[in-house]
C-alpha cells in the first residue's frame, strides 16, 4: 500500500454582487482579490484559495447542486486573540452572530466568532491562541 498527502487547495462559493463581497472579502478577512478575468475574482488567503461563481461566471464541472449565495459555512484562522477578531469585526461594522465561543478545528481546541457575509454566507473567526 502506498502512502500519500494530499493539502486543501481551494473551495467554492458563490456572490451576488462582484464589488460588494470583493469589498467584504479584501477588507473583513484580508484576502487577495485575483482577477481571473472577464470581471470575475478568486479569494487568496496563503496557500489555500476561494474560487468564487457570481455574476457572470459559467463553471464546468458544476456540483450536483451548486453552491448558491448564502449557502457557504466557512472557518477562518485568526492569528491572535479572539478579542482581536472581535474587535476588527466591530471597526468593520460587521455584526457577529454567535460567539465568542469554544470549538474544536483542525487545530485542536479554540475560541470562534461567527458572522455573515453580504450574502449571508456563514463565516467563522477561530483563534487558537490563549
Amino acid at each position: 500500500m502506498s502512502e500519500f498527502r494530499v493539502e486543501f487547495d481551494h473551495c467554492v462559493i458563490h456572490v451576488s454582487d462582484w464589488e460588494r463581497a470583493n469589498r467584504f472579502y479584501a477588507e473583513v478577512l484580508g484576502a487577495e482579490l485575483v482577477e481571473r478575468g472577464h470581471g470575475t475574482w478568486a479569494y487568496r488567503f496563503g496557500g489555500q484559495q476561494l474560487n468564487v461563481h457570481g455574476p457572470g461566471v459559467e463553471a464546468h464541472p458544476l456540483a450536483r447542486v451548486p453552491v448558491a449565495p448564502g449557502n457557504s459555512d466557512l472557518c477562518f484562522v485568526w492569528d491572535g486573540p479572539i478579542e482581536e477578531a472581535v474587535a476588527h469585526l466591530a471597526r468593520q461594522r460587521v455584526e457577529i452572530e454567535e460567539g465568542p465561543v469554544a470549538r474544536s478545528g483542525a487545530q485542536g481546541e479554540g475560541t470562534s466568532v461567527y458572522f455573515r457575509d453580504p450574502d449571508g454566507s456563514l463565516l467563522e473567526f477561530i483563534s487558537y491562541t490563549s
